[in-house]
This record gives C-alpha cells, sequence and structure tokens, in this order.
C-alpha cells in the first residue's frame, strides 16, 4: 500500500475514537451515579425561633441530625429520602441540622449531590476513616451489614464538634412522618442513649451458645432487665458518652467477638450488651421498624398496632429495589412519595 493510502486509512480507524472516546472508569461511574431531583424549600413556621448554629453553637432551638451517606451504594437513595421527610414534616425545617459521616473520597459527588437536591439544607460532613473500625468487624449473615460506614455512629461523639451535645441517629432506609421536634425533646434523665424498646422479644436469640454458655460473659446483664432496642433510631447524650468512653466499651465487644464469635448480627449486639437494660424508652410510634422483612428473606410485613410517626425498612427488602423491580409491598407505597431519584429515560432528548 502506498504510504499516503496507509496514512488516510490510519486516519479513518481513528475517527470513531477521536468522536466517540472510551470511557474512562472514572467517566462512567460518574455517569452511573443516581441524580435526584430538586427538593422544594421548606421554611419555618411563623412561631419558630431563629436557629444561631453554628454562630451559637450551643443554641438550643437547633435540632441535630446525624446520617450516613455512601455515594458508591442504592442506599443514598434511601438516605436522600429520609432528608427529605424530615424537613417535610418539620414545623421549624430550618432549624434542623445534618451530620452526614461518609468517607472522604466521595465528598465532592456528595457535596453536589445535597447542595443540588436540597439548596437551602443546612449541613456538614465529616470524614469516617474506615481503617477505625474495619480490622474490628466480623462477617455477619448479610453483606451489607459487614460495610465499616454500618459502624459509624459508633463513633459519633468522636466525630462531631464537641459542641454537639445530643444528636439524633437516623438510618438510611427510613422515614419521618411527625415532627421530628417530638423526639428531639425527650427527656433521657440520666441516661445516654433513648429509642424503642421491645422486650416482648426474645433476647437469647440476639447472642450464640459461645455467649450464654461462657463462664463470664452473661454477668454483663447482671442487676439489669436487657430488652431489644434497634439501633437505626437513636437519641444520644454525645456529652455523657465522651465523659464515660462508650465507644471503647463498644470496641471491647467487638474484639471479643473476633475472638469467640458471640454474636451473627454486625453492630447491634455490641449496643445490646452495652446498653440494653439501660435505655430511655421513647414511644414505639418512632420507630415501626422491620418493614423489610427478615435479613434473609426480605418478605413484606405489616405495621405494628398503634400510631406511626417514623416507618423503617430495616431488614434485607429495601422499598427503591423492591418498587424499581415492580414487585413492591404493600407499604412501599408510604416511601415512594419522598423518593426524589431521577430515572434515566430511554431516550435521548437531543
Amino acid at each position: 500500500m502506498p504510504p499516503e493510502n496507509h496514512l488516510i486509512t490510519t486516519v479513518l480507524l481513528l475517527i470513531p475514537f477521536i468522536l466517540f472516546p472510551l470511557h474512562s472508569p472514572a467517566t462512567a461511574t460518574t455517569t452511573d451515579t443516581p441524580k435526584f431531583r430538586e427538593a422544594p424549600a421548606f421554611r419555618n413556621g411563623k412561631n419558630c425561633p431563629n436557629s444561631k448554629w453554628p454562630t451559637n453553637p450551643h443554641d438550643p432551638s437547633t435540632i441535630h441530625i446525624a446520617m450516613t451517606l455512601d455515594y458508591s451504594s442504592p442506599y443514598l437513595r434511601g438516605s436522600i429520602a429520609g432528608v427529605l421527610s424530615v424537613l417535610q414534616h418539620a414545623t421549624c425545617p430550618e432549624n434542623t441540622f445534618f451530620h452526614f459521616l461518609a468517607v472522604r473520597r466521595h465528598f465532592n459527588n456528595l457535596n453536589k449531590t445535597i447542595t443540588s437536591t436540597f439548596p437551602y439544607l443546612n449541613f456538614n460532613l465529616y470524614h469516617f476513616n474506615p481503617t477505625l473500625v474495619r480490622h474490628l468487624i466480623s462477617s455477619s449473615i448479610r453483606r451489607a451489614l459487614d460495610q465499616p460506614l454500618n459502624y459509624a455512629r459508633i463513633y459519633l461523639a468522636d466525630l462531631l464538634p464537641s459542641a454537639v451535645n445530643r444528636i439524633i441517629y437516623l438510618d438510611s432506609d427510613l422515614i419521618v412522618v411527625d415532627d421530628v421536634a417530638k423526639l428531639w425533646n425527650i427527656e433521657l434523665n440520666d441516661r445516654v442513649l433513648g429509642a424503642p424498646e421491645y422486650c416482648h422479644a426474645n433476647f437469647t436469640h440476639y447472642f450464640t451458645h459461645k455467649f450464654w454458655f461462657h463462664p463470664t460473659f452473661p454477668n454483663t446483664f447482671e442487676h439489669r432487665t436487657p430488652c431489644y432496642f434497634n439501633t437505626g433510631v437513636m437519641v444520644i447524650d454525645l456529652q455523657k458518652w465522651r465523659n464515660d468512653g462508650y465507644t471503647h466499651k463498644l470496641e471491647h465487644w467487638m474484639r471479643v467477638q473476633k475472638r469467640y464469635r458471640i454474636y451473627e448480627l454486625g453492630s447491634l449486639p455490641p449496643f445490646l450488651l452495652v446498653f440494653a437494660g439501660n435505655v430511655k424508652q421513647v414511644e414505639h410510634r418512632w420507630n415501626q421498624h422491620g418493614l423489610g422483612g427478615d435479613n434473609l428473606e426480605g418478605q413484606c410485613r405489616d405495621l405494628h398496632p398503634g400510631p406511626v410517626s417514623l416507618l423503617h425498612w430495616s431488614g434485607k427488602g429495601k422499598p427503591w429495589l423492591r418498587l424499581d423491580s415492580k414487585k413492591p409491598c404493600p407499604l412501599d407505597s408510604l416511601w415512594a412519595p419522598y423518593d426524589l431519584f431521577r430515572h434515566e429515560s430511554l431516550f435521548s432528548d437531543i
């Protein structure tokens, strides 16, 4: 082939790659990540005080809420729905300050997502270092329970500013359908943690025989009447937590677990070991949990009897997954109105 023809052939072969370059993994990730519609601006009622946080770090009118955000996980969709639900039902939404825990490499994308979805939201992002806890995690019955961010709630007192003395911790698979100020204002008295308790549950099921037949482990519940509580909704006195070193107490039991295998359920059992029997009881309406079914099958469940202020899809089945698969449970329709996920069109607008 003459040299000039060879050159023409080479250029023609390169044209598709010039016009339609191959996507790098980073570009594909950016393109494939979920986008969300912008939420309405929620404003304070006329009788609301004006929050001065963080200018006044001890401002009593500010409600502090902590959540984890995972940009690489479908749970981000649940987190966005949860934030919307809090704002929509709050009497004083502008007085709500969100503290989001995430890994640093996702900060830029998360900041863009939050500010575009909630332009008026008061929030901070905090770096959670997975190495803090990765060496302490034991495998559980579900892979999602083994992710380091699932344990970030243990480190709230260390990661948040010392001026934050109280926090509401919320999981990423729930919606609030009441004014969150009612939960914020519960009286903890001398307790570190407040949550709905469920004393009818068989508490022994949360630990293995190696725990109950150990000569000393069961003594941890001596002088306590332990009841199950779900760690997806907690009101925490962070100052008492810091003063009494509860992070270290939880880490202690995680080390015991690594050696003896005393439980199967991720981050929940350490909280039961440290706090069960010493929890400030909160009305059950503030955690209608288990709507995701059990941890293995995720089958449909009904609401518990009684009033509802918070619906929690704990368990394997998540409403966004079931809705997308066209196999929703009846209660998933209650979550759907808070879903800001923008589904990609099948056809280009161009």
